[in-house]
Protein backbone atom coordinates (compact mmCIF):
# COMPACT_ATOMS: atom_id res chain seq x y z
CA UNK A 1 0.00 0.00 0.00
CA UNK A 2 2.91 2.50 0.94
CA UNK A 3 4.40 1.57 -2.19
CA UNK A 4 1.31 2.39 -4.43
CA UNK A 5 0.40 5.72 -2.74
CA UNK A 6 4.28 6.35 -3.58
CA UNK A 7 3.59 5.64 -6.95
CA UNK A 8 1.20 7.55 -7.36
CA UNK A 9 2.79 10.53 -5.54
CA UNK A 10 5.87 10.15 -8.03
CA UNK A 11 3.57 9.83 -11.43
CA UNK A 12 1.51 13.48 -9.84
CA UNK A 13 5.06 15.10 -9.12
CA UNK A 14 6.02 13.82 -12.68
CA UNK A 15 3.08 15.14 -14.67
CA UNK A 16 3.06 18.33 -12.88
CA UNK A 17 6.43 18.89 -13.96
CA UNK A 18 5.93 17.55 -17.73
CA UNK A 19 2.87 20.55 -17.70
CA UNK A 20 5.32 22.93 -16.31
CA UNK A 21 7.94 22.25 -19.05
CA UNK A 22 4.89 22.21 -21.24
CA UNK A 23 3.90 25.90 -20.45
CA UNK A 24 6.92 27.14 -20.87
CA UNK A 25 7.45 25.72 -23.84
CA UNK A 26 4.70 27.88 -25.53
CA UNK A 27 5.94 28.17 -29.52
CA UNK A 28 4.62 31.13 -31.96
CA UNK A 29 3.23 28.22 -34.01
CA UNK A 30 0.88 27.09 -31.07
CA UNK A 31 -0.20 30.91 -30.67
CA UNK A 32 -0.66 31.29 -34.35
CA UNK A 33 -3.38 28.28 -33.96
CA UNK A 34 -4.94 30.94 -31.60
CA UNK A 35 -4.77 33.75 -33.20
CA UNK A 36 -8.26 34.24 -34.26
CA UNK A 37 -9.53 34.95 -30.40
CA UNK A 38 -11.58 38.18 -30.21
CA UNK A 39 -12.08 40.85 -27.60
CA UNK A 40 -15.29 42.74 -26.76
CA UNK A 41 -15.32 46.13 -24.71
CA UNK A 42 -18.85 47.58 -24.86
CA UNK A 43 -20.09 47.43 -29.11
CA UNK A 44 -16.18 47.48 -30.17
CA UNK A 45 -15.09 44.26 -30.81
CA UNK A 46 -11.29 43.55 -31.12
CA UNK A 47 -9.19 41.33 -33.70
CA UNK A 48 -6.11 40.42 -32.81
CA UNK A 49 -3.98 40.09 -36.17
CA UNK A 50 -5.09 43.70 -36.64
CA UNK A 51 -2.67 45.13 -33.94
CA UNK A 52 0.09 42.50 -34.67
CA UNK A 53 2.00 45.84 -36.08
CA UNK A 54 1.04 48.02 -33.31
CA UNK A 55 2.47 45.20 -30.96
CA UNK A 56 5.50 44.39 -32.97
CA UNK A 57 6.29 48.47 -32.85
CA UNK A 58 5.23 49.41 -29.08
CA UNK A 59 5.24 46.80 -27.35
CA UNK A 60 7.82 44.18 -28.05
CA UNK A 61 10.43 45.84 -27.01
CA UNK A 62 9.79 44.70 -23.39
CA UNK A 63 6.78 42.00 -23.59
CA UNK A 64 9.01 40.01 -26.17
CA UNK A 65 7.70 38.43 -29.48
CA UNK A 66 6.42 35.38 -27.48
CA UNK A 67 4.20 37.69 -24.75
CA UNK A 68 6.06 36.10 -22.66
CA UNK A 69 8.31 39.05 -20.64
CA UNK A 70 11.75 38.65 -22.34
CA UNK A 71 12.08 41.77 -24.83
CA UNK A 72 15.42 43.03 -25.47
CA UNK A 73 14.51 45.88 -22.87
CA UNK A 74 13.10 43.72 -20.48
CA UNK A 75 16.79 42.65 -19.14
CA UNK A 76 17.29 46.80 -17.53
CA UNK A 77 13.36 46.97 -16.23
CA UNK A 78 12.17 46.88 -12.56
CA UNK A 79 9.39 45.67 -12.40
CA UNK A 80 9.99 43.52 -15.31
CA UNK A 81 7.26 43.17 -17.68
CA UNK A 82 4.20 40.93 -17.83
CA UNK A 83 4.21 37.29 -19.00
CA UNK A 84 1.14 37.17 -21.56
CA UNK A 85 1.66 33.42 -21.91
CA UNK A 86 0.46 32.98 -18.26
CA UNK A 87 -2.51 34.96 -18.22
CA UNK A 88 -1.74 36.11 -14.71
CA UNK A 89 -2.56 40.36 -14.06
CA UNK A 90 -2.80 42.47 -11.20
CA UNK A 91 -5.29 44.71 -12.14
CA UNK A 92 -8.90 42.62 -12.81
CA UNK A 93 -12.56 43.30 -11.49
CA UNK A 94 -12.67 39.77 -11.29
CA UNK A 95 -12.01 37.21 -8.35
CA UNK A 96 -8.69 35.90 -7.28
CA UNK A 97 -6.87 32.79 -9.44
CA UNK A 98 -9.76 33.61 -12.40
CA UNK A 99 -8.82 35.78 -16.35
CA UNK A 100 -9.80 39.34 -15.86
CA UNK A 101 -12.19 40.85 -18.26
CA UNK A 102 -11.45 42.61 -21.32
CA UNK A 103 -12.56 45.87 -19.97
CA UNK A 104 -10.20 45.16 -17.65
CA UNK A 105 -6.93 45.08 -20.05
CA UNK A 106 -8.78 48.04 -22.02
CA UNK A 107 -8.29 50.01 -19.23
CA UNK A 108 -4.65 48.86 -18.19
CA UNK A 109 -3.25 49.71 -21.75
CA UNK A 110 -5.10 53.44 -20.99
CA UNK A 111 -3.93 54.19 -17.60
CA UNK A 112 -0.71 52.70 -17.29
CA UNK A 113 0.39 51.20 -14.25
CA UNK A 114 1.95 53.99 -12.20
CA UNK A 115 5.89 53.31 -10.95
CA UNK A 116 6.69 51.07 -13.90
CA UNK A 117 7.79 51.37 -17.31
CA UNK A 118 4.45 50.40 -18.56
CA UNK A 119 2.91 54.45 -19.59
CA UNK A 120 -0.34 55.30 -20.27
CA UNK A 121 -1.51 54.35 -23.79
CA UNK A 122 -4.01 56.89 -24.24
CA UNK A 123 -2.51 57.85 -27.70
CA UNK A 124 -4.35 54.81 -29.13
CA UNK A 125 -7.75 54.33 -30.55
CA UNK A 126 -10.33 52.86 -28.41
CA UNK A 127 -10.47 50.25 -31.88
CA UNK A 128 -6.80 49.84 -31.53
CA UNK A 129 -7.15 49.19 -27.81
CA UNK A 130 -9.76 46.82 -28.14
CA UNK A 131 -7.55 44.87 -30.98
CA UNK A 132 -4.43 44.80 -28.63
CA UNK A 133 -6.21 43.14 -25.62
CA UNK A 134 -7.15 40.39 -28.27
CA UNK A 135 -3.49 40.02 -29.30
CA UNK A 136 -3.03 39.85 -25.39
CA UNK A 137 -5.26 36.90 -25.13
CA UNK A 138 -3.60 35.20 -27.75
CA UNK A 139 -0.51 34.31 -26.46
CA UNK A 140 -1.77 32.14 -23.66
CA UNK A 141 -3.72 29.20 -23.74
CA UNK A 142 -5.89 29.57 -20.86
CA UNK A 143 -7.46 32.01 -22.64
CA UNK A 144 -8.93 28.66 -25.15
CA UNK A 145 -10.21 26.96 -22.10
CA UNK A 146 -11.03 29.54 -19.46
CA UNK A 147 -13.27 32.17 -19.17
CA UNK A 148 -13.12 35.53 -17.13
CA UNK A 149 -13.94 35.42 -13.89
CA UNK A 150 -17.59 37.27 -12.83
CA UNK A 151 -16.20 40.60 -11.65
CA UNK A 152 -17.02 41.36 -8.11
CA UNK A 153 -19.84 43.74 -6.92
CA UNK A 154 -18.56 47.06 -5.45
CA UNK A 155 -21.28 48.44 -3.22
CA UNK A 156 -22.25 51.88 -3.46
CA UNK A 157 -19.79 54.21 -1.17
CA UNK A 158 -20.94 55.31 2.25
CA UNK A 159 -20.22 58.28 3.68
CA UNK A 160 -16.97 59.34 5.34
CA UNK A 161 -17.50 59.29 8.88
CA UNK A 162 -15.13 59.15 12.07
CA UNK A 163 -16.29 55.88 12.87
CA UNK A 164 -15.52 54.68 9.89
CA UNK A 165 -12.50 55.82 9.48
CA UNK A 166 -11.73 54.39 12.98
CA UNK A 167 -12.98 50.98 12.36
CA UNK A 168 -10.86 50.90 9.28
CA UNK A 169 -7.96 51.43 11.71
CA UNK A 170 -9.58 48.60 13.50
CA UNK A 171 -9.11 46.22 10.19
CA UNK A 172 -5.50 47.72 9.38
CA UNK A 173 -5.06 45.92 12.82
CA UNK A 174 -7.14 42.93 12.62
CA UNK A 175 -6.21 42.03 8.55
CA UNK A 176 -2.20 42.60 9.33
CA UNK A 177 -2.04 45.35 6.35
CA UNK A 178 0.91 47.26 8.63
CA UNK A 179 3.02 44.20 8.19
CA UNK A 180 4.37 44.76 4.69
CA UNK A 181 2.59 48.75 4.54
CA UNK A 182 4.25 49.41 8.06
CA UNK A 183 1.74 51.38 11.01
CA UNK A 184 1.88 54.65 8.90
CA UNK A 185 1.65 52.99 5.67
CA UNK A 186 5.08 53.82 4.81
CA UNK A 187 5.93 50.90 3.20
CA UNK A 188 8.27 49.54 5.81
CA UNK A 189 6.61 46.70 7.99
CA UNK A 190 8.41 44.06 9.18
CA UNK A 191 7.92 41.50 6.22
CA UNK A 192 8.09 44.38 3.65
CA UNK A 193 11.88 43.83 2.63
CA UNK A 194 10.97 39.78 2.12
CA UNK A 195 8.53 40.27 -0.15
CA UNK A 196 8.49 38.53 -3.33
CA UNK A 197 6.70 38.42 -6.76
CA UNK A 198 5.12 34.70 -7.91
CA UNK A 199 8.37 34.05 -9.61
CA UNK A 200 10.34 34.69 -6.12
CA UNK A 201 11.49 38.52 -7.39
CA UNK A 202 11.62 41.42 -4.89
CA UNK A 203 8.71 43.79 -4.90
CA UNK A 204 8.09 46.38 -2.95
CA UNK A 205 4.96 47.18 -1.16
CA UNK A 206 2.55 50.35 -1.49
CA UNK A 207 4.10 53.29 0.19
CA UNK A 208 0.30 55.25 1.04
CA UNK A 209 2.50 58.37 2.37
CA UNK A 210 4.09 59.44 -1.10
CA UNK A 211 0.73 60.56 -2.92
CA UNK A 212 1.51 58.44 -5.98
CA UNK A 213 -1.05 57.02 -7.90
CA UNK A 214 -2.70 53.24 -7.01
CA UNK A 215 -0.98 50.83 -9.04
CA UNK A 216 -4.52 49.55 -10.52
CA UNK A 217 -6.28 53.17 -10.69
CA UNK A 218 -7.31 56.04 -8.38
CA UNK A 219 -10.63 56.17 -7.04
CA UNK A 220 -12.21 54.78 -3.83
CA UNK A 221 -13.99 52.10 -5.94
CA UNK A 222 -10.70 51.11 -7.45
CA UNK A 223 -8.87 50.84 -4.17
CA UNK A 224 -12.42 48.58 -2.71
CA UNK A 225 -11.17 46.10 -6.03
CA UNK A 226 -7.93 46.04 -5.13
CA UNK A 227 -8.40 44.85 -1.28
CA UNK A 228 -11.43 42.43 -3.01
CA UNK A 229 -9.71 40.83 -5.21
CA UNK A 230 -6.34 41.40 -4.96
CA UNK A 231 -2.95 41.90 -7.10
CA UNK A 232 -2.26 38.33 -8.40
CA UNK A 233 1.25 37.46 -9.05
CA UNK A 234 2.53 39.95 -6.26
CA UNK A 235 2.02 39.31 -2.22
CA UNK A 236 -1.15 41.23 -2.13
CA UNK A 237 -3.52 38.85 -1.48
CA UNK A 238 -7.90 38.63 -2.19
CA UNK A 239 -9.46 39.56 1.59
CA UNK A 240 -13.13 38.71 -0.18
CA UNK A 241 -12.96 35.85 2.82
CA UNK A 242 -11.82 37.79 5.35
CA UNK A 243 -13.27 41.06 5.88
CA UNK A 244 -17.20 42.38 4.44
CA UNK A 245 -18.31 45.04 2.20
CA UNK A 246 -18.98 47.57 4.99
CA UNK A 247 -15.43 46.45 6.23
CA UNK A 248 -13.67 46.96 2.91
CA UNK A 249 -14.98 50.54 2.60
CA UNK A 250 -13.96 51.16 6.31
CA UNK A 251 -10.30 50.36 5.25
CA UNK A 252 -10.83 52.33 2.09
CA UNK A 253 -11.28 55.54 4.10
CA UNK A 254 -8.36 54.79 6.67
CA UNK A 255 -6.19 54.14 4.34
CA UNK A 256 -7.23 57.83 2.48
CA UNK A 257 -6.36 59.32 5.91
CA UNK A 258 -2.89 58.43 5.21
CA UNK A 259 -2.32 59.62 2.33
CA UNK A 260 -0.84 63.41 1.61
CA UNK A 261 -3.84 64.09 -0.96
CA UNK A 262 -6.62 66.80 0.52
CA UNK A 263 -9.62 64.38 1.37
CA UNK A 264 -12.41 63.74 3.59
CA UNK A 265 -11.12 61.00 5.29
CA UNK A 266 -7.96 63.29 6.31
CA UNK A 267 -9.35 66.22 7.66
CA UNK A 268 -11.87 64.06 9.66
CA UNK A 269 -8.47 61.65 11.05
CA UNK A 270 -6.68 65.16 11.88
CA UNK A 271 -9.83 66.19 14.31
CA UNK A 272 -9.66 62.94 15.73
CA UNK A 273 -5.67 63.30 16.36
CA UNK A 274 -5.56 59.70 15.29
CA UNK A 275 -2.67 57.78 15.95
CA UNK A 276 -0.73 54.78 13.83
CA UNK A 277 -1.74 51.20 15.68
CA UNK A 278 0.47 49.60 18.17
CA UNK A 279 0.64 45.73 17.19
CA UNK A 280 2.52 45.42 20.63
CA UNK A 281 -0.31 46.62 22.92
CA UNK A 282 -1.79 44.07 25.12
CA UNK A 283 -5.84 43.56 24.49
CA UNK A 284 -5.97 44.88 20.99
CA UNK A 285 -6.07 48.57 19.12
CA UNK A 286 -4.34 51.10 21.12
CA UNK A 287 -2.81 54.00 20.05
CA UNK A 288 0.65 54.63 20.51
CA UNK A 289 2.64 56.91 22.61
CA UNK A 290 4.94 59.17 21.51
CA UNK A 291 7.91 57.32 22.16
CA UNK A 292 6.28 54.51 20.05
CA UNK A 293 5.58 56.17 17.20
CA UNK A 294 9.46 57.74 17.17
CA UNK A 295 10.48 54.51 17.68
CA UNK A 296 13.12 53.11 14.53
CA UNK A 297 11.20 51.01 11.77
CA UNK A 298 12.43 48.52 9.48
CA UNK A 299 12.83 50.17 6.01
CA UNK A 300 12.69 48.46 2.84
CA UNK A 301 14.14 49.44 -0.27
CA UNK A 302 11.40 51.35 -2.76
CA UNK A 303 12.49 51.37 -6.07
CA UNK A 304 13.31 55.05 -7.68
CA UNK A 305 9.67 56.08 -9.01
CA UNK A 306 9.91 56.89 -12.64
CA UNK A 307 8.45 59.93 -14.25
CA UNK A 308 6.38 59.08 -16.67
CA UNK A 309 4.46 61.18 -19.46
CA UNK A 310 2.32 60.30 -22.19
CA UNK A 311 3.75 58.45 -25.07
CA UNK A 312 4.13 59.32 -28.24
CA UNK A 313 4.01 56.23 -30.79
CA UNK A 314 8.17 55.98 -31.14
CA UNK A 315 9.85 53.00 -32.24
CA UNK A 316 11.77 52.64 -28.91
CA UNK A 317 9.34 53.58 -26.21
CA UNK A 318 9.20 51.18 -23.45
CA UNK A 319 6.33 49.89 -22.14
CA UNK A 320 5.94 47.57 -19.32
CA UNK A 321 3.01 44.67 -17.61
CA UNK A 322 -0.41 45.02 -16.35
Amino acid sequence: MRKHWLGLLVAGIAAFALAQISWAQITEAQQDQWIGIESHIGNITGHGPAAKEDYRRYCVGCHGELGDGNGENAQWLDPKPRDFTTAVFKCRSTPTGTLPTDEDLYDTIARGLDRSNMPPWNTFTRDERANLVAWIKHFSPRWQTEKPGTPITVPNEPDVTPERIQAGRDVFERVQCWKCHGVTGKANGPSASTLTDDLNRPIAAYNFTEGARLKCGETDRDLYKIFMTGLDGTPMPSFADNIKPDEAWDLVFYLRSLQPQPSKAREIAKTLHLKPINPNAQGGTTESTPQQQSAPQQQTNQPEQQQQTSPQKEENNPKQRP
